[in-house]
C-alpha cells in the first residue's frame, strides 16, 4: 500500500522535500486538519487512512459505533476520494489520480483538500454533536514521464571568428514530472570544440547551453553534429535525446552588443493592459552597412505561450505586452532575445529578459456553501450532505428541523482567494437580523460553520434569508456576497386550537332528524399530517342514552347534525364535547364544549285542568240563590309551552244551537284568571234552564293554539233534579284513545249495541280490571309498537318509541299521582303528560274497522285513568307488574263548593 500518513514536521513548516505535517492543526474547537499523502497512479481503492483513528475522543456518552462520517462534497474531489461511513476510512476513488493533471508542473506540493463531518449519536442523528475534519491529501509525483525535446533536431550557427566562451542556447527540454523526477542534468557527446553547461531558470525550468571551448576554422570543418541528452532524477532515471547540428559561418568582425548586459529584469503589474511597453532593448553593432543593421528575434528557449503574451519588434527591439497575464497562473517569465546583424556571416548576441509579475487584488474571494439537508436537526433522520445551488447568484438552501437544539450544524462555508499576501487573506461574516438565531463560527483557517444559536419555531418564522460576506484584506478589498436560505422542517409541536373555547347553539324544537346544528372549527398551524385536523364526539350520557344517539359530528368538517327530533318539553339543553385531533405522531388533541339550547315552539294547545271534563264538556250547577257577581266556578288550564306560548286567555261564545238562551247575559268570565261570575241574579223564568256556552282557552303564541269545550250551566234550588246518587265517571278505550264518560252512559251489558261504532263487544266491552289488563297486554303483544322519525335515522333497535297508552290524571285527588309508563320496548326516554300530539301506526286486534289507524296521544284529562306500573329500570313486556285503574269518587252534583272526594282501586 503506497498511501501513508506523514508524521514528520518541524514547527509550522514541513520538510523541504515535500513531506507534510500530520496531526492536530486545530484552529478552534470545531475543526481539525489532518494531512495524508499518496502517490499518483495508485490504483482505485487504495486506503489512505482512517479518520476514526485520528479522532480518539468519544462523544460524551457515545462510542465509536455511534459515530458516522460523511464527505462534504466539493467541486473537483467528489470522485477522487471515498469515505467509509462507519469509521471514516479514506480510499482512492474510481477516477485516475494524475498529479500532472491536478497541479501541472508547479513545484509546490500538489494537495487535494476536502472536508469530512463526523456526527455523534445513534447513526449520527444529532447535528449538535459533530466534529468537522479538514483533510489535505498530498499527491506525490512518480517518475512516469521522460524528458522530451520539442524537436529531434536542433540547428545552430556560429561564426568561425567566435571567441571561446561564446554560448549557444539550446532548445528547452520538458519533463512533466517535478522535483527529483524532473530534468536534473544534460550531457553532450564528447568533442574538442564544444562543452555543455546546465542552468536553472527563474521560472524553475532547467536549460542547457553549448559553450565554445576552442576557436573554430570553417575551412577545416564547416559543421558539427552532436548528441544532446536530458536526464531526470527518478529511480530508475529516464532520459530524452536530440541531435544538435552546428554550422560554422564565415567571420564578421563585430558582433552586436546589448547596452544593459546579458540579463535584464522587468516588473509588470498583472493588470497591465495589452500594448504596454516593457522594455526597449536597443542593441548596437559598430559595423557599417548590413553588418551593423540588427534584427531581433526570440531565442529558441522562449515557450510558445510567452510568444503569444509578449511582442518583440524585429527592427526596433521594443518588447511589449500583447496579452493579459495572470499572477495566479504564472508569476514570472524568462524571455531569450537574440540580436543579429545582417552581414554575409551575421554575428549575433543574446540576452535574457526576466519579466516578474506583480500581484494585484484582482480576484474576489470564492465562497462555497455546503448545506446539511432536512433531518439533521432534532428529527433524528440520517444526515445527507448537499446544497441546492446552481450558480454564484443563486441562494443555497439548507433544511433544519424546528426542533433542532442550539449549536446545531446548518451549513459549512469554505472560502479561498487566489491572490497573494494580504490580497489573498479572507475574512468571512454573516449578515443576519439581531433576532435571527444563527451565527457564523470559524472552523479552521479558511472554513466556517453556520450554527443555530437559539430555539426555532416554524409557525412563527418558516424561512430565514441569511447573507454570507467574504472579504479579502487587499486595498481596496474585494468582496463576495452569497445568500443562504434556511428553511425549517415542521414538527408536530402545536395542538389543534378551536376558534372558540365554548360554543352555544340554539335549535327550534321539532327539528327534522339530520338537521344541521352548527360547526366547530379548530386550526393547527403545523404542516401536512401534523396540521390535518379531524373531529370526534366524546361519549357522554343524556337521560340514560349515549350522546351519539342525539347528535353526530362530521370528522372532516366539524359540522354537528341532529340525529333525532328534539322536544323542548322533554329536553331543554344538550351539552356535548367535541375533540379535535391532528394527524401527527404522536397525535395532539384539544376539546371544546358545545351547548345546544332547544328553543320552545308553540306546539301545545292549552289543557283545562279544573274542573274535570265529562265527555269533553263541563257541567256546572248554579244555585238559584246565588247573588249577582258571585263566583260560579274557577276554570283552570295550563299549557306545556313556556313564555308567551303558555300565557292563556279565557273567553265565552254563545252556543250556536241555543242562541235564544241569554247565557252570555248571565255569565261572564275573567279573560286572565278564568273565574266565571254570575252577571245577574236568576229570575223565576230563568230557573230550571240549562245554559250552554262555548269556552275557548287560547295561548298567545304565534300562531296561537286554543282549546274549545262546551260548558253547561244549570240552576238548582237545593237538590239536583237529575240524580241523588252520583255515579263516578268511567274511562274507556274508544277507537283511538281513552275517553271519560259519565256513569250514566256506561252500560256494560256485554252486548254489542248493533250500531257498529263500539269496540267493546263481547269480552272487549268488559272494563273491569282484569279484562282491561288482558286487553292492553293483548294489544301490546300484537304489535302496538311504533317506529318514529328518530328510529329511521338511528336504525331499528330497542330504542324505538312506543305509543302512549294513557296519561296521569292532572286533577287533584286523594290518591298520590302515579307515573304512567308507556307501551314501549325500552323506557329510555319518558313521555311528558303534556307532550304535543304524536301519531303512531298501530295494528289493533279483533276490530276490523280499526286495523289501520293512528293512535293520537291527546292532551286530555280523565276522572278515571289507567296506570301501568313498571319497574324503575328499563323494562320489557314481561316486566309489567301491575295494571291498576284508579277510580275517583265524583260528587253527586256539581256545586260551587268542593265536595269531599274518595278513590277506589279496582
Amino acid at each position: 500500500m503506497n498511501a501513508r500518513k506523514d508524521g514528520r514536521c518541524s514547527s509550522t513548516l514541513c520538510h523541504p522535500v515535500g513531506l507534510f505535517c500530520l496531526g492536530w492543526l486545530l484552529a478552534s474547537a470545531l475543526g481539525k486538519t489532518i494531512r495524508y499523502h499518496t502517490y499518483e497512479e495508485d490504483p482505485p481503492g487504495t486506503v489512505i487512512g482512517t479518520l476514526a483513528d485520528e479522532l480518539p475522543l468519544k462523544v460524551p456518552g457515545g462510542s465509536d459505533g455511534d459515530r458516522s462520517f460523511r464527505l462534504m462534497k466539493q467541486s473537483g474531489n467528489s470522485s477522487l476520494v471515498r469515505v467509509r461511513e462507519r469509521d471514516g476510512q479514506l480510499s482512492l476513488g474510481a477516477e485516475r489520480l494524475d498529479r500532472e493533471q491536478l497541479c501541472g508542473q508547479a513545484e509546490e506540493p500538489c494537495v487535494v483538500a476536502f472536508d469530512v463531518v463526523s456526527l455523534g449519536g445513534p447513526r449520527g442523528g444529532s447535528s449538535s454533536q459533530y466534529r468537522l475534519v479538514h483533510v489535505e491529501l498530498e499527491v506525490r509525483d512518480i517518475n512516469d514521464h521522460a524528458p522530451r525535446f520539442p524537436q529531434p533536431l536542433i540547428a545552430l550557427e556560429v561564426s568561425e571568428s567566435a571567441a571561446p566562451g561564446t554560448r549557444l542556447p539550446l532548445d528547452l527540454a520538458h519533463d512533466l514530472d517535478v522535483g527529483s523526477n524532473g530534468i536534473q542534468s544534460f550531457a553532450v557527446s564528447p568533442n574538442s570544440h564544444f562543452g555543455l553547461e546546465a542552468q536553472s531558470r527563474a521560472d524553475g525550468l532547467k536549460c542547457a547551453e553549448l559553450v565554445l571551448l576552442t576557436e573554430l576554422d570553417r575551412e577545416a570543418q564547416a559543421a558539427y553534429r552532436l548528441e544532446l541528452v536530458a536526464k531526470d532524477g527518478g529511480s530508475p532515471a529516464r532520459s530524452g535525446t536530440a541531435t544538435v547540428s552546428v554550422r560554422v559561418l564565415d567571420a564578421n568582425d563585430n558582433a552586436p552588443a546589448f547596452p544593459h548586459g546579458a540579463l535584464l529584469t522587468v516588473e509588470l503589474p498583472e493588470d497591465a493592459p495589452p500594448g504596454s511597453l516593457l522594455l526597449d532593448l536597443d542593441a548596437s553593432d559598430p559595423d557599417e552597412g548590413s553588418n551593423g543593421q540588427l534584427l531581433y528575434a526570440w531565442g529558441s528557449q522562449v515557450p510558445a505561450e510567452a510568444r503569444q503574451l509578449f511582442g518583440l519588434d524585429p527592427l526596433s527591439g521594443r518588447l511589449s505586452l500583447q496579452g493579459a497575464v495572470d499572477y495566479e497562473l504564472q508569476r514570472a517569465y524568462e524571455l531569450d532575445v537574440q540580436a543579429s546583424d545582417r552581414g554575409a556571416s551575421p554575428l549575433a548576441a543574446s540576452c535574457k529578459v526576466v519579466v516578474r509579475l506583480l500581484d494585484v487584488n484582482d480576484n474576489a474571494p470564492t465562497v462555497a456553501i455546503s448545506a446539511l439537508s432536512a433531518g439533521v436537526g432534532g428529527g433524528g433522520a440520517a444526515t445527507q450532505a448537499g446544497a441546492e445551488e446552481d450558480d454564484a447568484s443563486a441562494s443555497t438552501v439548507a433544511y433544519v428541523s424546528e426542533a433542532a437544539p442550539a449549536e446545531s450544524l446548518v451549513a459549512l462555508v469554505s472560502t479561498s482567494d487566489s491572490d497573494a499576501g494580504a490580497n489573498g487573506q479572507v475574512r468571512c461574516s454573516l449578515l443576519a437580523a439581531p433576532h435571527e438565531p444563527f451565527a457564523l463560527q470559524r472552523a479552521y483557517d479558511a472554513s466556517y460553520v453556520v450554527l443555530t444559536t437559539g430555539a426555532l419555531d416554524r409557525e412563527r418564522v418558516a424561512e430565514y434569508n441569511l447573507t454570507v460576506v467574504a472579504e479579502d484584506l487587499g486595498s481596496p478589498p474585494a468582496k463576495t456576497v452569497r445568500r443562504l436560505t434556511v428553511r425549517l422542517a415542521d414538527e408536530n409541536d402545536n395542538t389543534p386550537r378551536f376558534a372558540k373555547a365554548r360554543y352555544e347553539v340554539a335549535v327550534l324544537e321539532n327539528n327534522p332528524p339530520g338537521a344541521y346544528l352548527a360547526s366547530v372549527l379548530a386550526s393547527d398551524p403545523d404542516l401536512g399530517l401534523n396540521g390535518k385536523v379531524t373531529y370526534r364526539l366524546l361519549d357522554s350520557q343524556v337521560m340514560g342514552a349515549s350522546i351519539s344517539t342525539y347528535v353526530s359530528v362530521d370528522p372532516a368538517t366539524g359540522a354537528i347534525y341532529a340525529l333525532r327530533t328534539f322536544n323542548y318539553e322533554i329536553i331543554k339543553q344538550l351539552e356535548l364535547t367535541v375533540q379535535a385531533t391532528d394527524g401527527g405522531s404522536p397525535q395532539l388533541s384539544s376539546a371544546t364544549l358545545v351547548k345546544v339550547r332547544v328553543v320552545d315552539q308553540n306546539d301545545n294547545a292549552p289543557v283545562i285542568t279544573h274542573p274535570a271534563l265529562t265527555n269533553g264538556s263541563l257541567e256546572i250547577g248554579v244555585s238559584s240563590k246565588a247573588a249577582r257577581d258571585s263566583l260560579v266556578v274557577h276554570i283552570k288550564a295550563r299549557d306545556a309551552d313556556e313564555g308567551v306560548n303558555s300565557e292563556l286567555s279565557f273567553s265565552f261564545l254563545e252556543d250556536p244551537q241555543q242562541p235564544q238562551l241569554p247565557a252570555l247575559d248571565l255569565f261572564a268570565i275573567n279573560k286572565k284568571t278564568g273565574e266565571v261570575v254570575l252577571s245577574r241574579s236568576f229570575s223565576e223564568e230563568l230557573l230550571g234552564q240549562v245554559y250552554q256556552l262555548l269556552l275557548t282557552v287560547a295561548d298567545k303564541g304565534r300562531p296561537p293554539l286554543s282549546t274549545t269545550v262546551m260548558i253547561s250551566f244549570q240552576s238548582y234550588t237545593s237538590t239536583p233534579s237529575y240524580s241523588k246518587e252520583p255515579i263516578p265517571p268511567v274511562a274507556i278505550w274508544k277507537g283511538h284513545s281513552f275517553n271519560t264518560i259519565s256513569g250514566r252512559e256506561a252500560e256494560f251489558s256485554g252486548k254489542d249495541s248493533g250500531k257498529g261504532d263500539s269496540d267493546f263487544n263481547d269480552s272487549d266491552s268488559d272494563i273491569s280490571g282484569d279484562a282491561l289488563r288482558k286487553d292492553l297486554i293483548t294489544h301490546m303483544q300484537n304489535g302496538l309498537w311504533a317506529c318514529t322519525a328518530e328510529c329511521k335515522i338511528l336504525g331499528h333497535s330497542d330504542r324505538c318509541w312506543s305509543p302512549s297508552c294513557g296519561r296521569s290524571n292532572p286533577h287533584s285527588s286523594p290518591r298520590p299521582k302515579t307515573q304512567l309508563s308507556t307501551f314501549c320496548k325500552s323506557t329510555s326516554l319518558p313521555r311528558d303528560s303534556l307532550h304535543r300530539d304524536n301519531y303512531y301506526q298501530a295494528q289493533l286486534p279483533k276490530t276490523v274497522g280499526l286495523q289501520s289507524v293512528y293512535e293520537k296521544v291527546l292532551h286530555r284529562d280523565y276522572d278515571r285513568t289507567i296506570t301501568l306500573l313498571s319497574p324503575p329500570h328499563q323494562g320489557r313486556l314481561p316486566d309489567l307488574q301491575e295494571i291498576s285503574v284508579p277510580l275517583y269518587q265524583a260528587p253527586s252534583t256539581r256545586y260551587l263548593g268542593s265536595p269531599p272526594e274518595t278513590s277506589q282501586k279496582v
